[in-house]
């Protein structure tokens, strides 16, 4: 696992970040052991294709301390760990309908200490509580998820980016924005611009404001 790709686009962490970030990939290698977390053929290029892609929001956007965010369809915990190591200020709930993958989550923050992540197992439309950002990492068609989530969202914003809807998606989906989001301030963001490697040249930030 190439752990030094993340160092070489993050050279500001704290010590504290680092040792966090060097603990995910024994932590993942033993839960993959286990049960199926990360595609067993990619679990080599954890850092470079999982973290990375996750801190790829941190280089678009900042969030202010005190920020809540929830990650929808969280899986292993992509985007919320590596965010919620970068962001100790910022408060992360991570959410999936699987309890194994929740189980997973709940270790890898305890095992690295983040006192700012929330894990638990619930469908995205049994939550009643309000965040400032939704972030998911392919998890269902944009308008769906947008549906279930729109009550969520706070509407008093506390950052410099409005609150709202922040998705790591790819393939085609300048069509699908154009085709569902006309009405509704959008940006997308190319992640090759962010991170010049192959493996992000169809892959975007999506922003969709409240």
């Amino acid at each position: 696992m190439n752990l030094q790709v993340l160092f070489d686009y993050f050279p500001q962490l704290t010590e504290r970040q680092r040792e966090q970030f060097a603990q995910l990939g024994p932590l993942y290698a033993d839960w993959n052991a286990k049960i199926n977390v990360i595609s067993r053929k990619d679990l080599d290029q954890l850092y470079e294709h999982h973290v990375l892609h996750a801190l790829s929001i941190a280089r678009w956007t900042r969030f202010a301390p005190g920020t809540r965010v929830l990650d929808v369809g969280t899986g292993g915990g992509f985007p919320g760990i590596p965010l919620a190591i970068l962001f100790p200020e910022v408060q992360f709930h991570l959410v999936d309908s699987i309890r194994k993958k929740i189980t997973v989550v709940q270790d890898v923050a305890n095992q690295t200490g983040l006192n700012n992540v929330m894990a638990y197992q619930s469908r995205v439309e049994e939550l009643k509580e309000k965040f400032d950002f939704i972030l998911a990492r392919a998890v269902a068609e944009t308008g769906q998820l947008i549906r279930w989530t729109r009550p969520l969202l706070a509407h008093k914003d506390r950052n410099a980016l409005p609150n709202g809807w922040i998705l790591l998606k790819g393939g085609s989906v300048k069509e699908e924005l154009k085709q569902s989001f006309r009405n509704m301030y959008h940006e997308l963001m190319p992640i090759q611009e962010i991170f010049p490697l192959e493996y992000y040249d169809d892959k975007y930030i999506v922003y969709i404001q409240r």
